[in-house]
């Protein structure tokens, strides 16, 4: 039976077995793969929350979802082409996400009846036998017995043969999608230098997989993609912690600070604490503290001592780091506090997506304390807002929330490296040392961004006090003055609203600067919003996008933009909270869409909501 090839523009791959299964490492290497092959790409990594949940169970199973293709790639693809499942609870977790006529590749060793219990199917349930009447393509592999008739002169043990099954999956995919093997290969063999037959095991594995796809006949068509145009450089495939990490890093060598960057683990933001760890030849010091206090107040301690100073955590320790934000806010120090957003309240789905921090972002402290209050948009976005970040906490002395999430913190995309003359200056200016000064040094004066000098304690002439008390103008002294509180508390805002003054104005990201709807949306809703905009207007429909990236202060032209349109739609993944900030400051009639999932939306349910509203 001869094998047709189809040239294809996207393809969309999930791949989902148990925890234990490896198909966060399958999904990535598919991702390395692709991306070296010049497609433009986007990932959804699902994982359990638990490190070892029950295997076998629903609970425990991981996938990897990879959308690819020729053109321009936003989003990580609303249903598949090809479900990957390793056991029958793999199954029943995915196949909703499958495309009606798509493939489901499955490891017929993971439908026993043990399989089958585990999975909650009744114990004369044929799972794959029900979906196969549904429309879709079941391709039955036993990939178990195949990997270990692969290596079964290999000198491995059963449990490490076993190991190797999700490599043999690998190359049945790599085979049905016209992938190169030799990157993988690299991996591997970089990855177990020191164990050469684990490698080498893996390695055949991945290689007899391949050979199963091209030699057998179950398959009835190969798949082509062709490279995406995309603009010229050198690129590399980047989640949003790893961008955030080299973001950081480049900001500190530009600014010629010292880094230190003071953390307790959390999911999702741990990978940024693990990659600068990685760091320390760019002079970039982590500390591991013991709790989210600890952690944030040592980094206070580091701006002092004139450091770039950072902390991270997810929306539970940011509620544990509220106090020492606001003595960094009065103290007016550069501080930048990484929220890598996760679904809550407490500690809800660690390991899912959600925007519910918002509020607590912008006014989540005791007193009036204001904060600027930065979000990307896409994993690779996340290189230049934490560099902007970093750029507005030293130029304003003022703490800077850098609000992230879980789908950017763990997807994927293509990065182009930029020059160094591509990055903006970070202008520092430490005050000087004051000879002989008649007067005593002033650290509550201000320059023309309002910002204070950043007084390096232990300099000649620079004594002053510290403390949360409220300081008064000018001099730092403690003061229990109303008029100079008030005087005060204005003058924080106001530092705070001033950076809107060198922010770019707000452009329109995909439609007219006017019109009937105005979809306007911030963080990792970025992506599914563009293509659903996109396609409606395709279709005909007068919608445009706007994107936010600066949220406090909003940008100087975004009240303009909002009354050229009829209408205004702010889709979150949240109960409604970028809008209650629309609608108080520009009294805009605007609607939310709103769905709390823990996982991105839908271009498809999107496209129905902007329908919706301009109906």
């Amino acid at each position: 039976m001869s094998i047709k090839e189809v040239t294809r523009e996207t393809a969309t791959i999930r791949f989902a077995g148990d925890s234990g299964d490896g198909m966060q490492l399958t999904g990535s290497q598919f991702t390395n793969t692709t991306a070296l092959a010049g497609n433009d790409l986007s990932t959804l990594p699902d994982f359990p929350a638990e490190i070892r949940a029950p295997a076998g169970t629903v609970a425990g199973v991981s996938g990897f979802q990879i959308h690819f293709g020729s053109r321009a790639i936003h989003s990580p693809g609303d249903m598949c082409d090809v479900l990957i499942v390793m056991n029958a609870a793999a199954l029943k977790a995915n196949v909703k996400y499958l495309k009606t006529g798509g493939v489901i590749i499955a490891n017929v060793d993971g439908f026993g009846k043990k399989d089958l219990n585990l999975a909650k199917f009744g114990p004369e349930a044929d799972p794959l036998g029900d979906v196969a009447t549904q429309g879709f393509s079941v391709i039955r592999v036993d990939v178990t017995k195949l990997t270990r008739e692969s290596l079964t002169d290999s000198g491995l043990t059963v449990k490490d043969i076993d190991r190797c099954k999700n490599m043999f999956v690998l190359g049945i995919v790599y085979w049905l999608y016209n992938r190169e093997l030799d990157p993988t290969i690299t991996f591997l063999r970089k990855k177990f230098g020191k164990k050469p037959e684990i490698a080498e095991g893996n390695i055949k594995a991945l290689q007899d997989g391949y050979t199963f796809g091209a030699a057998t006949e179950v398959f009835t068509e190969r798949y082509s993609l062709a490279p995406a145009k995309i603009e010229p450089g050198k690129y590399r495939n980047i989640t949003g912690n790893e961008a955030a990490v080299i973001g950081l890093t480049a900001a500190a060598k530009t600014s010629g600070l010292p880094l230190f960057f003071g953390s307790y683990p959390i999911t999702p933001a741990s990978d940024i604490l693990h990659g600068l760890s990685r760091m320390k030849h760019f002079n970039v010091m982590t500390y591991q503290a013991e709790d989210e206090i600890a952690a944030i107040t040592s980094a206070i301690g580091a701006a002092f001592g004139g450091s770039l100073a950072v902390t991270s955590s997810s929306g539970p320790g940011i509620a544990l780091k509220t106090e020492a934000i606001a003595l960094a806010t009065i103290y007016e120090l550069p501080l930048v506090i990484i929220n890598v957003q996760r679904a809550g309240p407490s500690t809800g789905m660690p390991t899912k997506t959600e925007q519910s921090d918002l509020l607590q972002a912008v006014y989540g402290r005791a007193g009036e304390c204001p904060v600027v209050v930065v979000a990307p948009q896409s994993p690779a976005d996340c290189f230049d807002s934490i560099y902007e970040a970093c750029k507005i906490a030293t130029e304003f002395m003022i703490p800077v929330m850098f609000l992230s999430d879980g789908y950017i913190a763990n997807g994927a995309e293509p990065w182009r490296y930029p020059s160094p003359q591509d990055l903006a200056p970070i202008n520092v200016d430490f005050a000087k040392p004051r000879e002989d000064a008649d007067e005593p040094f002033k650290p509550y004066t201000r320059n023309e961004n309002l910002a204070r000098p950043w007084a390096i304690p232990g300099t000649k002439g620079l004594e002053h006090r510290i403390g949360g008390i409220e300081k008064q103008h000018e001099t730092g002294n403690i003061s229990y003055d109303p008029d100079n509180h008030h005087f005060m508390t204005h003058m924080r805002e106001n530092k705070r609203n001033k950076v809107a003054d060198m922010l770019p104005l707000q452009k329109v990201e995909e439609g007219n600067e006017t019109g009937d709807l105005l979809v306007i949306g911030w963080g990792g809703t970025f992506g599914s919003i563009k293509q659903a905009v996109y396609e409606c207007r395709q279709e005909g429909f007068d919608v445009s996008q706007v994107h936010l990236r600066h949220i406090a202060p909003f940008p100087r032209n975004l009240g303009d933009l909002l009354k050229g349109f009829k209408k205004v739609l702010v889709p979150e993944i949240n109960n409604g909270q970028l809008i209650k900030l629309l609608r108080d400051q520009y009294f805009v009639d605007a609607k939310g869409y709103n769905m709390v999932r823990g996982v991105p939306f839908s271009v498809e349910e999107l496209k129905n909501a902007f329908k919706v509203a301009l109906d």
